[in-house]
C-alpha cells in the first residue's frame, strides 16, 4: 500500500479558502462533523439581538447549535455558542439543545474553560483539520470534548412535581419500553415495587415511598435508564460488548435502551438492575 504524506493547511490564513467555503461543505453533508445522522435545519440563523448562528442541526430529538471559527478559538467564540444555545433552547423547549464549538485550534486553556461550562451546559468541542492531497483539500473533524448528555441531577428525585402515566404517554411512545424494563426489574428484585410518575422522570416506589435506585426518562426512540452503581470496568466492558451507549454521572450509570436491547440483552440488564438493588442497600 502506497504511503502519501499529508500536508496540513491552516485555513485561517489560506488565500483561497475561507469560512464560507467550509460552511458550504458542512451544509452539503452535516454528517462530516461527526455528530451522527443529523440534518441541516437552518444556516446563518438570525438570533434576536445576538447575530447569526452558523448552523442549527437536528436529529430525532436533539438540536445542535453549531458555531464555526477558523484558527484558534477564543472567549467570544465560546460566549456566542452559549448565548445561541440558550436562545434556541428557550424558543423550542420541546427539544434537547447542545452547543457545538468547531475550531482549527482548541487550546488546552480553552478546553479547560469549556470543561467547566460543560458541567452545567451541554457543550461539544470539535477540532477541524484541513489537508492537501493531490490538488484536493480534505476536511477532518475530531471531537475533543463531549457533552455531558447524561447529566444526573439529584434534585429531580425530591423536587420533581408528581404527575400521571397519561402525561408521559402523550409525550413519548416509549412508555411501553419503560414497562418492559420495569418487568425485568421485578423479575430480578424481590421487592413490592410500583412506578411513580413525575414530570422529570418515571421513578420507583416501594410501600408508597420513593426508592429511586433505578428510574427512567422516556425519549422519542429510547429510554434513558438510570441505574445506581459504582463505576466498574467489568460492567462497562459488558455494556460495550452489547453495544449499549452509557455514561456514568455521580453514582449512577445512564444507559440508552432501545427496543432491540430488551429483545437481545434482557439477562445482563436484569443483572445490572439486581446489582443496583444490592448497591443501594449497602
Amino acid at each position: 500500500m502506497e504511503y502519501i504524506k499529508l500536508n496540513k493547511l491552516t485555513l485561517k490564513t489560506h488565500q483561497a479558502i475561507n469560512e464560507a467555503w467550509v460552511q458550504e461543505r458542512i451544509a452539503e453533508d452535516p454528517s462530516i462533523i461527526g455528530l451522527g445522522d443529523v440534518e441541516l435545519k437552518d444556516k446563518e440563523r438570525r438570533q434576536p439581538r445576538a447575530g447569526r448562528l452558523d448552523f442549527l442541526l437536528q436529529d430525532e430529538n436533539r438540536r445542535y447549535c453549531v458555531e464555526l471559527q477558523l484558527g484558534r478559538t477564543d472567549e467570544s467564540h465560546i460566549i456566542r455558542t452559549i448565548e445561541y444555545w440558550d436562545i434556541e433552547r428557550k424558543r423550542f423547549p420541546q427539544y434537547e439543545h447542545i452547543g457545538v464549538i468547531i475550531a482549527e485550534d482548541i487550546t488546552s486553556r480553552f478546553l479547560n474553560v469549556i470543561s467547566l461550562f460543560n458541567s452545567n451546559i451541554p457543550l461539544i468541542a470539535i477540532q477541524l483539520s484541513a489537508v492537501h492531497i493531490e490538488e484536493k483539500i480534505g476536511l477532518h473533524f475530531v471531537k475533543v470534548l463531549d457533552e455531558t448528555a447524561f447529566r444526573f441531577e439529584e434534585e429531580e428525585e425530591v423536587e420533581s412535581p408528581v404527575t400521571d402515566r397519561a402525561y408521559w404517554e402523550n409525550r413519548f411512545e416509549t412508555v411501553g419500553l419503560v414497562d418492559q424494563l420495569f418487568t425485568i426489574l421485578n423479575e430480578n428484585v424481590d421487592l413490592n415495587l410500583t412506578l411513580r410518575y413525575t414530570k422529570s422522570y418515571i421513578g420507583i416506589g416501594q410501600n408508597n415511598i420513593a426508592n429511586n435506585f433505578v428510574f427512567f426518562k422516556p425519549r422519542k426512540t429510547y429510554v434513558l435508564l438510570h441505574i445506581k452503581l459504582n463505576q466498574s470496568d467489568e460492567i462497562e466492558n459488558e455494556m460495550e460488548e452489547f453495544d449499549i451507549e452509557y455514561s456514568h454521572r455521580g453514582n449512577f450509570y445512564l444507559l440508552k435502551i432501545y427496543p432491540n436491547h430488551i429483545d437481545n440483552y434482557s439477562v445482563p440488564i436484569g443483572k445490572w438492575l439486581k446489582m443496583a438493588d444490592v448497591y443501594s442497600n449497602l
